[in-house]
């Protein structure tokens, strides 16, 4: 596989991994500016794939109880406290939400939502889950082929195939993949493989009562992302961002892509994500030459000392 920036069209990750003819790529598209932290993706995401529970404590640094991504929590409900810019409009035919669950206060000319400098605070709320890369590294990685590429172009866990090994986990650019301390095996967000084989949409999406969380062709919901940031920047907030949605970044482009209203470091997510196993082909490369190299000189280390040996004794 090569990667990099592409100078060609976009890789079609189901059909580089053998699937013939198959569907359009699919994803998600998470818009944080709607998002309420209600945790019905979390929920949801459990229920349906019999997640086990991974604590009920609070972190003290929020309202958030799930902390991270992990092997038993498949949707991550961030919650990031600041002190409020603006308000942010709702996309149209939704129900007005306040921006990501910040504390509304009259404002002068009527409406609700902070005014800058006011003291008001908000929070910034965004469900995270696998990226479902484009160029996945969890997938170089794996010895077994627990990890697989589906027709969908998604990435998935086999979990009775996975040996325990652990490779996929440091691979993640993300930190996604984790093993579960119960067996060691590793676990992670399948975009709810057996739901989309019968044409149904993820449990997470299904259950998102802002629309948050939106599902669909992958070339659709880019489209849909890019109007949506610029209504935003049109209504003056101008740090909406969209992420994970470059098909020439680092991965190749996320199947699970962001809206977000401050930089991707402020949601724990990293600024510039690369596929981990990048830059092995080169390696490999280098190290069969080294190991050639290597071969040659104990070859004429043998060889020289017989040949200086016939000279002498000529």
């Amino acid at each position: 596989m090569t990667y990099g920036l592409l100078s060609g069209p976009e890789p079609d990750p189901a059909r580089d991994a053998g699937h013939e003819n198959p569907p359009p790529r699919v994803g998600f598209f998470t818009d944080t500016s709607v998002c309420i932290g209600c945790k019905a993706c979390e929920v949801a995401c459990k229920e349906w794939n019999a997640i086990p529970e991974d604590g009920m404590k609070l972190t003290g640094m929020s309202y958030d109880n799930t902390e991270a991504l992990g092997a038993s929590s498949w949707r991550h409900v961030a919650f990031i406290e600041q002190s409020v810019a603006s308000a942010v409009p709702v996309p149209e035919g939704r129900t007005e939400l306040p921006l990501a669950g910040e504390v509304t206060a009259p404002r002068a000319g009527g409406g609700t939502g902070a005014a800058p400098g006011s003291g008001d605070m908000r929070w910034l709320m965004s469900s995270d889950v696998c990226k479902h890369c484009t160029h996945a590294a969890c997938l170089d990685v794996c010895p077994t082929g627990s990890l697989f590429r589906t027709e969908f172009g998604t990435v998935v866990v086999q979990e009775d195939i996975c040996n325990g090994c652990g490779y996929c986990v440091p691979a993640c650019p993300y930190g996604v993949i984790e093993q579960r301390p119960s067996d060691g095996r590793a676990f992670k967000c399948t975009m709810c493989y057996d739901r989309l084989g019968v044409g149904q949409e993820p449990a997470c999406a299904k259950a998102c009562p802002t629309e948050s969380i939106q599902f669909g062709p992958l070339d659709e919901l880019r489209e849909r992302a890019a109007l949506r940031v610029g209504r935003l920047h049109e209504a003056g907030v101008t740090e909406a961002r969209l992420y994970g949605h470059e098909p020439d970044d680092g991965v190749g482009g996320d199947g699970a892509f962001f809206l977000l209203l401050d930089r991707p470091e402020v949601y724990g997510l990293p600024p510039d994500p690369v596929v981990t196993t990048r830059d092995l082909p080169a390696m490999w490369r280098h190290a069969a030459t080294a190991a050639l190299c290597l071969a040659g000189g104990f070859a004429l280390s043998f060889a020289l000392p017989a040949l200086t040996g016939k000279k002498g004794r000529r």
